[in-house]
């Protein structure tokens, strides 16, 4: 479904829930290539291309790869921090095909204090109302972390979608393996509920999320689902990452046919490895939901007209 692409790990950032930046200096040097990056969306096939790293405005050929993606009418997601997009924003063109998503993971106090350091948020803010201005689709991509009200999401949710963003496309943050600090990471049951009562607190208000219904509903704890870690899968500067980006440690493949064929799949997944236990990510569960959506049309439609469920049994761990 969709290509996650990591063209590189070097970032302007230390952000406390990732730690890519940790990488040696000949790793953080390394590149995909235009031709590596093209390659590997026609290699899995994927209709939609997530580029992310690192800072992926820090590649030098990045305007190529986004135009070689935006040629052959792949739908593209260029995720940014936001630092570098009010210089950069001049070296792309708006076009139906290309996003660019902008990290904002709360308001400025807790995103100031979750990428380490003062005045991102505003920075971002800017470049964000910046680049809406220049008729560029632009949508918000929020991680919600441990210690966050469902009123705090909530009034976030309001600010961003005020400043004229296409949608939010949110998460709850996941155990990464590489980061320096990992008691923020939500676990299954405080997350289920803190997005039962965002929801609640949304059923009024003018949200629009770049997200399935279903996913929403299971983000709530309403659906039961395993992950298919083969419906989004990643392509960095080490190869294809077994079984996902989230788990590090795992290895890689030459290439997606050997990631596809070679990778143990049955071994992954909640209540099969260890890593994946508290892990309710997009990246694994949207393609779950998609595929649950083609096969329940109407349970996809009742979620859809009528919002993710916050009521009935407290959701399972």
């Amino acid at each position: 479904m969709v290509l996650m692409l990591e063209p590189l790990f070097r970032c302007n950032l230390a952000c406390a829930g990732c730690g890519k930046v940790a990488y040696p200096e000949e790793i953080l040097n390394r590149r995909l290539s235009v031709t590596e990056c093209l390659s590997a969306a026609e290699e899995c096939g994927a209709p939609i291309v997530v580029i992310t790293g690192g800072e992926p405005l820090l590649h030098e050929d990045m305007p190529r790869i986004v135009a070689g993606f935006v040629r052959k009418k792949k739908s593209v997601y260029l995720c940014t921090n936001g630092l570098l997009l009010k210089t950069h924003v001049k070296d792309y063109t708006p076009s139906p095909y290309l996003t660019i998503s902008v990290h904002l993971d709360g308001n400025r106090e807790r995103h100031d204090a979750l990428v380490c350091q003062q005045g991102v948020f505003d920075r971002a803010v800017e470049a964000i109302k910046l680049t809406c201005a220049k008729d560029f689709r632009v949508t918000i991509n929020c991680t919600l972390y441990e210690g966050v009200t469902a009123e705090e999401a909530a009034e976030h949710f309001d600010f961003v979608m005020g400043l004229g963003v296409e949608g939010i496309t949110v998460s709850p943050g996941f155990d990464y393996a590489r980061a320096p600090q990992k008691e923020g990471f939500l676990r299954c049951a405080n997350s289920k509920q803190l997005f039962r009562d965002i929801f609640k607190l949304g059923n009024r208000r003018k949200w629009k999320f770049n997200q399935s219904s279903l996913f929403l509903d299971f983000l709530a704890g309403n659906q039961t689902y395993q992950c298919t870690p083969w419906g989004n899968p990643t392509r960095n500067i080490f190869g294809w990452q077994k079984p996902c980006y989230l788990l590090v440690d795992e290895g890689y493949a030459p290439s997606f046919k050997a990631l596809i064929e070679e990778t143990t799949w049955e071994a992954y997944g909640r209540g099969r490895h260890p890593k994946c236990a508290s892990c309710m990510v997009h990246s694994g569960f949207e393609p779950t939901a998609v595929n649950d959506t083609f096969a329940h049309p109407l349970k996809a439609l009742r979620v859809f007209l009528g919002g993710p469920g916050t009521d009935g049994p407290t959701p399972k761990k």
